[in-house]
């Protein structure tokens, strides 16, 4: 091996990588105690994340948290929703749990949901962090960007909002638990009044459901896109209008080749 990277201990990481390879990293590591300790506390991470999402992914929604029937619910009674996902905080700690108890009821939740409630997940958990909001910082844009591309086995080009007022902080890998073995980017964004939006981004391979579609959660609003390439969920406490404006933004740099996002449908 002439060479270990990052790319190298990710792959390392992930149990990718063959007996000697693995072998020859492992001798890289007991000469470079700092590249081991990082390496042990990316590892943690994934752990502690597996750990959060793992249990969830692996059960059966109940048909009481059917995605449309409780965002539908959820636009018309907003107090009475609101309530229930602080009670839900309150008692599990994180947010996420509440999307799913905002959630319509259906014998077979479509995958796209659940990609929807994931990125919510995921956003709760992140967004709420200071030196750990993203595990690859803006300052490496273009490692971040081959490194997630590379990961999700498509091109996934790091979005600039700078226009519409956002600085890109970076991003991180996570699993993706609606899909069996999948993975999932998250990049994050700031406004200069420091509310963050995520984009929660799959590729699209046997993802079926709408091209566009918004989903209210708690404080939080859910804008789900998806072409022929990749999904992409944006996640933040901006109004709708605002998230689809900067949707346009997003999807058009994302995937320049693919047709400007439809006019989202509200649940």
């Amino acid at each position: 091996m002439s060479e270990i990277g990052r790319d190298t201990l990710m792959a390392f990481a992930d149990g990718q990588l063959d007996e000697k390879a693995s072998a020859e990293v492992e001798a890289w590591l007991l000469a470079n105690p700092d590249a081991a300790n990082d390496l042990a506390q990316m590892q943690r991470q994934n752990d502690a994340i597996q750990a959060l999402f793992g249990p969830a992914a692996s059960e059966p929604v109940p048909p009481r948290l059917d995605p449309h029937r409780l965002a539908l619910a959820q636009s018309r009674r907003r107090w009475q929703g609101l309530a229930r996902a602080a009670m839900v905080v309150g008692v599990l700690g994180i947010g996420v749990t509440a999307g799913w108890l905002l959630r319509p009821i259906t014998d077979n939740p479509a995958l796209y949901n659940r990609l929807i409630a994931d990125a919510v997940s995921a956003h709760t958990v992140f967004v709420a962090e200071n030196r750990h909001a993203v595990e690859v910082g803006s300052d490496e844009t273009d490692h971040l960007s081959s490194w997630l591309s590379n990961r999700l086995g498509t091109g996934l080009a790091m979005p600039d909002l700078a226009t519409a007022g956002f600085s890109f902080l970076g991003g991180r890998l996570l699993p993706a638990p609606a899909i069996p073995g999948g993975r999932a980017a998250q990049l994050m964004y700031e406004d200069a009044a420091g509310e963050r939006v995520t984009l929660y981004i799959t590729p699209k391979s046997g993802i079926d459901g709408p091209a566009l579609e918004l989903v209210q959660l708690g404080d939080d609003n859910a804008l789900y896109w998806a072409n022929a390439i990749i999904t992409c969920t944006i996640v933040g406490p901006q109004p709708a209008d605002d998230l689809q404006a900067l949707a346009n933004s997003v999807f058009a740099q994302l995937t320049p080749s693919a047709a400007p996002a439809p006019i989202y449908r509200e649940l």
